[in-house]
């Protein structure tokens, strides 16, 4: 074998040499239309598909959830169908809960800040586990977001208790 064959060009005549131009031309053109073809429309769509409804394709679309402002919540005794009452006119069972729905309701009513929800057993399973004495605590000192005494500092400890064993109650 010779030095000029071994980097001789694998086109030899004129015919070839259109015939690799025009495939180097018409094979990219044909893949692009092909392609375009598949995505506009090469599968077909049944029409009468419910999953394809306008309604449920903007239930998929919804967002998971929504932003909510204080300033749009109703006050928290339409939350509670009750009036609140001024925590000082009260006794017994009623100011513990006219304490609740001053001082905790606007966060374990809605979850706020990761606070367990009013009734949610799931969510207070794990802290009712852990004993009344760490709830105590926990209610008296404050934890995470939830300021001491649920912000209320003008609350006994013994009130935050009792407080605490009505949110225990309603997960029971």
């Amino acid at each position: 074998m010779s030095d000029t064959e071994e980097h001789s060009s694998a086109i030899k005549t004129p015919k070839q040499l259109i015939t690799v131009l025009l495939l180097a031309i018409v094979f990219p053109i044909a893949i692009v239309v092909l392609l375009a073809q598949y995505a506009a429309g090469g599968i077909s769509v049944d029409k009468n598909d419910p999953a394809l409804t306008d309604e449920s394709v903007a239930k998929r679309l919804k967002p998971v959830g929504e932003l909510v402002l204080a300033s749009d919540l109703p006050p928290v005794d339409e939350y509670l169908g009750a009036a609140i009452a001024p925590v000082a006119a009260v006794s017994g069972a009623d100011k513990i809960a006219a304490i609740y729905t001053a001082s905790c309701a606007a966060c374990h009513i809605s979850g706020a800040a990761g606070a367990p929800k009013q009734g949610d057993k799931a969510a207070w399973a794990p802290r009712i586990k852990n004993g009344n004495a760490t709830l105590y605590a926990s209610a008296i000192m404050g934890k995470g977001a939830m300021p001491a005494k649920g912000g209320n500092a003008s609350l006994s400890d013994d009130d935050v208790k009792a407080v605490v064993d009505y949110m225990v109650s309603q997960a029971k």
